[in-house]
């Protein structure tokens, strides 16, 4: 009786051992809970195994691996960098381009993908074992209380799959992922396209922002030239202190209006370093020519003009390539309902040892070969092929009507663009005039107020009311330059950057 008393122990022993291993185990999983905060109000301590500091309030230690400097654009520091430079630049920087050019090479290898399962697949294995066994004799032979068994085998095999024909699942397949191919690629230009327009855009944004800051030193310059009139005739006892007073108001209106105009140049100058995608620091000499009001054509485009840019518009074009490749995945999930013929091969061979206690060793030796021809036809799923061609159906249905938006959008961004330069045309032209006059005005009341016939009042009114003119001209001439080239790109015309 004690040695069964004794088995039962060791089981026990066994069990009581594997269920404290499995808690062990258990507990090391929870206490994954400790990588998140102690609690809401508690700074997240790292982990001192990182080497880590430990912080005392919610800051983060810092992390060199993200320090890493991006590579720099190849910018020459003496050169003088225009609008065509600029968009070179752009085209090699900006991140944008090579995100479209990654997904535009992942939607090439997904064509790859479709037309690899047209061809068969061959695939070879091995699977080798070995097994001992010990089973107790009813008597004692010999000396010998157990029979012992020793086996091993290792069997080889090369088999082949090949779908025959599957009723065009696959083709469909083929075809929406050329779509989808050809969708990608046109937006890889577009992205082009894109990233021309907004360098241009902030280009001249960038020129204004200069030429108002130009136009706020020139401003300052003059309430000098005025407060030094005023404190002259305050000499001569012909002025008032009043007059001086509003003279001072006057440079200090302008020095504030200074130093606005630089923080908007320098808002401009980060605008056109991101579109170019360029760390914000970068040393970069950006040239403005001379330029006056650009003489454009401006007209409503015809029906046919907009039917053309529709034509060649990146965004409807890819629209229109999604919306095909979402039809031919209704035609692939309708194949689900036809059946499939594959052939199938397979060779193999074996070669196994089967060892008995005491007697010889036995070996073995075989091999086989085989060719299947089948076909299948799933009779009842539950319904989920339904459920596949309804949802693919409700793809494609909301592809076309996403192609039609995309369609209906670009048209009506096209006639907005065209009556916005027409507006922005008119508005410049007015703008000259108000320059004109504005500055005819200045040099009357500050020429009368220095000899003694005009006001500070006038003359003030006159060198605040020539800024504001100065400054609707800067924004006229720049909305027609903007506004051309937003046309041109509603247009799908902004392809390359602009001939010097």
């Amino acid at each position: 009786m004690k040695k069964p008393i004794m088995f039962m122990d060791n089981k026990k022993i066994k069990l009581w051992a594997a269920i404290s291993l499995a808690l062990t185990l258990s507990g090391c999983v929870t206490d994954s809970v400790n990588r998140a905060p102690a609690s809401p109000s508690t700074p997240w301590q790292p982990d001192p195994q990182t080497r880590q500091a430990v912080v005392s309030s919610f800051a983060l230690a810092e992390n060199d691996q993200i320090l890493a400097a991006p590579p720099s654009a190849e910018i020459q520091s003496g050169h003088e960098y225009q609008l065509a430079g600029l968009i070179d630049i752009a085209q090699m920087q900006n991140p944008d381009t090579r995100l479209a050019w990654q997904q535009a090479r992942q939607a090439a290898l997904g064509v790859g993908l479709a037309e690899s399962v047209f061809l068969p697949i061959i695939t070879a294995s091995v699977v080798g074992g070995y097994q001992h066994t010990r089973t107790p004799l009813p008597y004692e032979i010999g000396d010998q209380r157990n029979l012992r068994t020793h086996s091993h085998e290792v069997v080889p095999a090369l088999m082949m799959q090949w779908l025959l024909f599957d009723f065009g699942q696959r083709r469909a397949l083929l075809k929406a992922a050329e779509q989808i191919s050809f969708a990608s690629n046109i937006g890889f230009n577009g992205v082009h396209q894109k990233i021309i327009f907004d360098v241009t855009r902030t280009y001249y944004q960038y020129g204004a922002a200069q030429s108002r800051r130009q136009n706020t030193e020139q401003m300052l310059r003059n309430s000098r030239q005025i407060l030094d009139a005023a404190e002259s005739r305050r000499k001569q006892g012909v002025a008032t202190i009043v007059e001086v007073a509003q003279a001072k108001q006057l440079v200090a209106q302008a020095e504030m209006n200074w130093v606005v105009a630089g923080n908007v140049e320098r808002d401009a100058k980060q605008a056109l370093f991101a579109s170019l995608g360029i760390p914000a620091n970068t040393v970069l000499k950006v040239g403005f020519p001379a330029y006056q009001s650009p003489s454009i054509p401006v007209s409503a485009p015809t029906p046919k003009m907009i039917e053309q840019a529709l034509a060649r518009r990146p965004d409807v074009q890819a629209s229109y390539a999604l919306a095909q490749a979402a039809k031919e995945g209704v035609s692939a999930a309708e194949a689900d309902y036809l059946p499939k013929i594959y052939v199938a091969g397979a060779l193999a061979s074996g070669h196994g040892q089967f060892d008995i206690q005491g007697l010889p060793a036995i070996g073995q030796q075989t091999s086989s070969s085989s060719i299947l021809l089948g076909v299948t036809l799933p009779l009842y799923d539950g319904g989920m092929r339904a459920i596949r061609v309804k949802e693919a159906e409700s793809r494609a249905a909301s592809a076309h009507e996403t192609f039609k938006k995309t369609r209906d959008t670009a048209a009506r961004e096209i006639v907005v663009a065209a009556d916005a330069l027409q507006s922005a045309t008119a508005a410049n032209k007015a703008s000259l005039n108000l320059v004109k006059t504005a500055m005819v005005t200045y040099d009357a009341a500050f020429d009368a107020y220095k000899h003694g016939v005009g006001t500070i009042t006038v003359a003030n009114e006159a060198a605040n009311n020539l800024l504001a003119a100065q400054q609707v001209d800067i924004d006229a001439r720049t909305s027609v330059l903007v506004t051309a080239a937003n046309l041109a790109f509603v247009m799908g015309e902004m392809t390359q950057a602009p001939l010097p």
